[in-house]
């Protein structure tokens, strides 16, 4: 049960900050592999020049942006990681304190941000909720996403 929680909340919270995972799947090529040094538990990627990367194209941002943003990713990573590794904190602590993270970094990532290119992430942001949630409800990924359940089977 210890596992499932710990991976129910490290893979829902880094997916909520990995920005990078909803729009790299729905590309026609499979993402590549992440490197061994870009992992943080559970296989789910977090690297901030990663990210930056696909917020770059995804967002246009300018290359003032990019350097605002970058050290604002990099903060994220190292807490997380150091989150992570805290072994004093309950799963429950860690889970709060990891969504505490992300908002405060989102609220930062969206300060520099354009108008359009905020409404432009908070779609992002809500895509990736969706996928998280048809997920954990153990559908198919982003190709069931927006299928209806089968109906029940006549009794």
């Amino acid at each position: 049960m210890r596992k499932s929680v710990t991976s129910f909340t490290l893979a829902s919270l880094l997916f909520i900050g990995a920005s990078a995972s909803a729009v790299l799947a729905q590309t026609d090529a499979p993402p590549p592999p992440p490197p061994m040094g870009g992992m943080h538990g559970h296989g789910m990627q977090m690297d901030p020049a990663k990210q930056l990367a696909h917020l770059t194209k995804t967002l246009s941002l300018t290359p003032d942006q990019q350097a605002q943003i970058k050290p604002i990713l990099e903060d994220r990573d190292q807490q997380a990681m150091a989150l992570h590794s805290d072994t004093s904190l309950s799963q429950q602590d860690k889970m709060a304190k990891m969504k505490g993270l992300h908002e405060s970094s989102d609220a930062k990532i969206q300060s520099v941000l354009n108008d359009q290119q905020k409404q432009q992430y908070a779609a992002m942001k809500q895509k990736q909720m969706e996928m998280m949630h048809e997920h954990m409800k153990g559908g198919m990924g982003p190709e069931g996403a927006g299928a209806p359940p089968p109906p029940p089977p006549p009794q």
